[in-house]
């Protein structure tokens, strides 16, 4: 087995050359856009208007060295992590430190079109201390091939290797126990890690996107029995939805997950490639959230100046899903049923509405949680919300209080009986 790390974290500040941006706006000025039927509105893709408006602020108006300021206020540093068999990538990532001695360490992961910057709205309530509510170390690294993290250079880098990425960054930062949360392709890797590392490593876990499977006699009886009963209108309308995204907004997945290559060639030269690409799922996987010109520029630039290329961060689609294009089942293949405390929010916008009675399949259900707004980038759009469903999650009366033996996270670890007086 190879090495944990080497001792080689350094501080990470962000500064992209400046004849990158020189480039990045000549490339603009050259832009050729489509024309556009009549009405189209979204039924075709991002609308024309959009793209003008938003390409010509990214060329004349966007303050990139004001966003890259501001993102270096971030706690950023970068590590060299071995990975068996793909050798050593050196990993971005953001360590927001509590000032509670006892905080939960919590790992965080991203999905795509995401980076880092997923978890930025996240840290200040997860690491804010108080009597009230648990407190949290919260890590939030770019996955290898995506933001500033070098990606693999060698086929077959898939769901373990992901899992083994993570787990040793969180050993190597000292947290030899933690718990987790993520949604995309972070409850994907979830499911692994807690198959892997369960227990030993990981202590309890939290997804925001839920995917479970139809449950089996054998296996979960109690929901394969409720699943004989007749569904509720509610249940029959997100089986509907979740069918009808699964027909019309999956198109960029079978791209990227039988050649991503093909597509990398669009959005690694074109910068309005590449922010219609992602524009167009910053604005329909969320819940009608306002997003601002510099925020779709600022989460685009991260793609258009990270380390490795925007085309490296499709491969996973691909490795996951092993060239397949069958991607739910690939990306679920090795993962197991485990006993590690689960916990789970849903939000109304989310692209997967699957029965709630399912969620058993995935693991050890001892949370979950509806919410009335909210979509895919829950930890974007809803902060508070997610933050609050941790909070109770591993809080004093939560079902996972305690689950990382000494940090409870309160100021003062506290004993079990602290825990059941306070019930």
């Amino acid at each position: 087995m190879a090495p944990i790390v080497t001792d080689s974290e350094q501080p990470f500040t962000l500064s992209v050359p400046q004849s990158d941006l020189d480039f990045l706006k000549k490339k603009l000025e050259l832009v050729r856009f489509p024309d556009e039927l009549d009405d189209a509105g979204w039924n075709y893709g991002v609308p024309l208007s959009d793209m003008r408006r938003l390409v010509t602020h990214w060329k004349d108006k966007f303050d990139w060295r004001a966003a890259e300021a501001d993102i270096n206020l971030l706690p950023m540093f970068t590590r060299d992590v071995t990975v068996d068999n793909f050798g050593t990538l050196n990993i971005h990532y953001v360590h927001q430190r509590s000032e509670v001695p006892n905080a939960i360490p919590l790992l965080f992961v991203h999905g795509w079109p995401g980076h880092f910057l997923e978890a930025r709205k996240l840290l200040s309530y997860l690491s804010a201390a108080s009597p009230d509510h648990p407190s949290f170390h919260v890590v939030a690294p770019d996955l290898p091939g995506f933001g500033f993290s070098e990606a693999p250079t060698k086929r077959g880098f898939a769901a373990h290797q992901y899992a083994e990425v993570l787990n040793k960054l969180m050993l190597a930062l000292g947290y030899e126990e933690y718990v987790y949360q993520g949604g995309d392709w972070g409850h994907a890797i979830g499911r692994h890690i807690a198959t892997i590392y369960g227990h030993k490593h990981l202590k309890a876990w939290h997804s925001n996107l839920p995917i479970p499977t139809k449950p089996t006699l054998f296996a979960h009886p109690l929901a394969f029995l409720r699943d004989l009963l007749p569904y509720s209108r509610t249940t029959r309308e997100g089986l509907r939805a979740t069918a009808e995204y699964r027909a019309t907004g999956m198109g960029y997945l079978a791209e990227q997950s039988t050649k991503p290559q093909t597509i990398g060639y669009l959005i690694a030269d074109s910068p309005v490639g590449l922010l219609a690409w992602i524009y167009e799922k910053l604005v329909e996987w969320s819940d009608s959230y306002p997003w601002t010109d510099d925020e779709v520029l600022e989460w685009v630039s991260i793609y258009w100046f990270s380390r490795a290329g925007p085309a490296a961060s499709l491969r996973i689609y691909y490795e996951m899903a092993g060239g397949s294009g069958r991607l739910e089942k690939g990306a679920a293949k090795g993962a197991k049923w485990t006993s590690v405390p689960l916990g789970l929010s849903y939000f109304p916008r989310e692209l997967f509405h699957l029965p709630k009675w399912w969620a058993p399949t995935l693991g050890k259900v001892v949370y979950a949680e509806e919410h009335d707004e909210g979509g895919h980038f829950a930890a974007y759009e809803q902060p508070g919300a997610l933050a609050e469903d941790l909070r109770r999650m591993f809080g004093r009366r939560g079902p996972a209080y305690g689950v990382v033996p000494g940090k409870n996270g309160y100021a003062s670890i506290g004993s079990r009986r602290e825990a059941v007086n306070s019930q």
